[in-house]
């Protein structure tokens, strides 16, 4: 079975690579425009958007991989993380300037916040296909950051494409004091869920 990873995100890519999945990359053109508030729904549903949007290419055969798409079988994956302050701003996605890259550290900085991923697993080619979603949280205790650490931070361009404007696993990890739950899920992938579920699924 073709496994199958609908993101685009380099660090989904290494958590695949870290703990040995073989995978193809499609990236999905899903509409993730939403006006979800809860975070347990929001990922779940974008997720479940993404892994449909590249399943319904595979199965045309529009997304560049596969010889015989119709008689092949896919398991996709798709995932979307956020960062979610229950006590401040709310959901809080990827910064669109330097502007809201430091607001959001501004934010996150001296507290704690808990990071959201929805993981979809679609699997076709099977006489019933197969859906499963679920979703992991983990708590990240932040340390205090003065005004020069964060456009600090800012400047190396880090937190441009990241949930919530830093990375766990970068330069930030300087601020990061502990966190309550999995590592992994933090970085972009809940790896250690995932695995038990496409093992469950009969796919590895």
């Amino acid at each position: 079975m073709r496994i199958v990873l609908a993101s685009a995100s380099p660090r989904r890519r290494e958590i695949l690579d870290t703990i040995g999945i073989k995978y193809d990359v499609v990236v999905s053109d899903a509409d993730e425009h939403t006006i979800e508030k809860d975070p347990k729904r929001l990922v779940m549903t974008l997720s479940e958007r993404k892994a449909m949007s590249v399943l319904k290419l595979l199965e045309a055969g529009k997304a560049g991989i596969g010889e015989n798409p119709e008689r092949e079988s896919f398991c996709v994956i798709g995932c979307d993380t956020i960062v979610y302050q229950e006590n401040g701003n709310g959901i809080l996605g990827k910064p669109h300037s330097e502007a809201e890259a430091y607001e959001m550290l501004s934010s996150l900085q001296g507290g704690v916040h808990e990071v959201y991923s929805g993981v979809t697993i679609l699997v076709s080619g099977l006489k019933t296909p197969v859906k499963r979603s679920f979703w992991e949280r983990t708590a990240v205790h932040f340390s205090e950051m003065s005004d020069e650490e964060i456009m600090e931070y800012i400047r190396t361009g880090d937190p441009m494409d990241k949930a919530g404007a830093y990375g766990i696993q970068g330069f930030c990890a300087r601020y990061i004091e502990g966190i309550e739950g999995d590592y992994q899920n933090v970085v972009g992938l809940p790896a250690s869920h995932l695995y038990k579920e496409l093992r469950s699924l009969g796919v590895l």
